[in-house]
């Protein structure tokens, strides 16, 4: 049994701040304001300044990509694509046949450029060499990839020889070559590796959406193997990016969508987000990957499969066209709690907002799209004009009671709610920053409340598992432009302080195999 003392935040429907909690065999006994004289002779823990509130949820990454980058080269921090350059020089090979990198960048970087294939052969090292993009919807490749790429890709939208620049549809087939030469047993141990990272992040439930090009899909059923088998702590909700209703219905996954093959458009970073008005000074408009016969069918079927359904929607057609397809579906087929949902939502409009207020339509936003390096406020003003200042509406969305819930987008930002929090704290536009309570619920129950997981976790209440964090500081009581500086000082699961676990890969996937534990 543990007694806490202190600033104990519940984030529950109430918003109560209590000043005990008793946590005994993995439950919350008692969380209240005076401690009951049951209790009196026991020890207790005192807080000081610290805090005590719910693990965060991130509801929108992509682990098998997190994983693999985590344990790669991350370029993001280059200021010039000649330190790029530097940092593939000096990087150590070891087993790889292919040297795979993220974070690229025109944005960040002093040429105003992505790096080219040309700087990235003055590089020695004799191996293919795949280096992509921020948003994860572009790269650059060396000569050693390019001439071992399948013929058929050089016909893809999005292919650039020259440049070495994949984008569109030509990216997403670089991507599944490269993805197929990865070793299993290599894939699971940065997995591995990356449930450790997340959960010193204060991480007790992330959301991935997988299926990216493995054969079999492959990393689809080693995610969800692993999952139930690391017993780490962390929780995994997973779902299938793809339109194949059947392929996920034989792994009894209660979701589907992503991005991917469930994206229904592009990025800002690529120009080619689906607008209902085109780019500043063109007459570009950016993609819809579907038309909306086919994305009204999917959704029709997939919610009659009784799946929850999220689709990733970063323009304003795009948003408008996912949240008419859901409204369709639901109209076809009503369902009083399907929590389907809209990845991003970066641009929505007024008519798709009605929607996802009146039909329930969850949005999985990522707050740290708000300072991105790698897309500066700058670009977007470029690119989108006055459009600018109505990206991520955070308080306009909260105001109508729609749920937001927060994620990552990892590897596109990295996998840190304090950074979420802060920054949907510190918005651009005064008047859509969330206050610090509220961006705690974004990041807490709100999470939880997106994938069917509050009764158990999510807020600090009698009888849910003791999935905690202590944080350095009150965010409650701090100013909003010291929020980045708080940290997770412990991640606690059911009751016991997260330690590193990395146990071997063929054990955690064989316990996987045999385990029924929801995912």
């Amino acid at each position: 049994m543990k007694i806490y003392h202190g600033t104990i935040i519940s984030c529950d429907e109430s918003d109560n701040i209590h000043s005990y909690l008793v946590e005994d065999k993995g439950r919350i006994l008692f969380i209240g304001d005076s401690l009951p004289d049951r209790y009196n002779k026991e020890s207790i823990i005192e807080l000081g300044k610290k805090a005590l509130i719910p693990s965060f949820a991130d509801t929108h990454l992509h682990f098998s990509s997190f994983a693999l980058f985590h344990s790669g080269i991350n370029v993001s921090s280059a200021r010039s694509n000649k330190e790029i350059i530097e940092q593939l020089r000096s990087y150590h090979v070891s087993n790889e046949k292919i040297i795979v990198g993220f974070g690229l960048s025109p944005h960040s970087v002093e040429e105003g450029k992505m790096i080219s294939r040309v700087e990235l052969d003055s590089v020695s090292l004799n191996l293919p060499v795949f280096l992509v993009k921020y948003d994860g919807h572009a790269c650059v490749v060396n000569s050693e990839l390019l001439k071992i790429l399948p013929t058929e890709i050089s016909e893809m939208r999005g292919f650039n020889a020259e440049r070495g620049e994949m984008g569109q549809d030509a990216f997403f087939a670089v991507t599944d070559f490269v993805t197929n030469s990865i070793s299993p047993i290599l894939l699971i141990k940065n997995m591995i590796r990356a449930y450790d990272y997340m959960s010193k992040q204060g991480l007790g439930m992330f959301h991935t959406v997988s299926g990216v090009g493995f054969p079999g899909d492959l990393d689809v059923d080693l995610e969800r193997w692993l999952a139930r088998g690391i017993g780490s702590g962390i929780q995994t909700r997973l779902f299938f990016q793809t339109m194949d209703i059947p392929k996920v219905l034989k792994r009894k996954l209660p979701r589907i969508g992503g991005c991917f093959a469930t994206a229904l458009d592009g990025c800002f970073g690529s120009v080619d987000a689906a607008l209902l008005a085109p780019y500043e000074g063109t007459d570009n408009r950016g993609v819809l990957y579907y038309s909306d016969d086919e994305i009204f069918d999917f959704c029709r079927k997939a919610n009659r499969a009784d799946l929850q359904i999220e689709v990733h929607a970063i323009g304003d057609a795009a948003f408008d066209q996912a949240s008419r397809a859901l409204d369709s579906a639901l109209k076809d087929y009503p369902r009083k709690d399907h929590r389907h949902g809209i990845i991003h939502a970066c641009l929505p409009t007024e008519r798709g907002i009605d929607i996802c207020a009146e039909q329930g339509i969850q949005l999985p936003m990522q707050p740290a799209f708000l300072n991105w390096p790698q897309e500066p406020s700058s670009y977007l003003r470029s690119i989108l004009g006055e459009r600018e200042a109505k990206l991520n509406p955070l308080s306009s969305l909260w105001k109508r009671g729609i749920l937001l819930s927060g994620g990552s987008d990892a590897p596109c930002t990295t996998p840190d709610p304090i950074s979420g929090i802060h920054w949907a704290c510190n918005h651009p536009v005064p008047e859509e920053a969330l206050t610090p309570l509220q961006a705690l619920k974004m990041f807490t129950i709100n999470g939880y409340k997106s994938s069917f997981d509050e009764k158990e976790r999510g807020s600090l209440e009698e009888g849910k598992i003791a999935d905690m964090v202590l944080l350095s500081g009150n965010p409650l009581e701090i100013g909003i432009s010291d929020l980045k500086n708080l940290e997770v000082e412990e991640t606690i699961y059911g009751g016991k302080p997260y330690r590193d676990r990395s146990p071997g890969a063929l054990s955690s996937i064989g316990k996987g195999l045999i385990s029924r534990s929801s995912i």
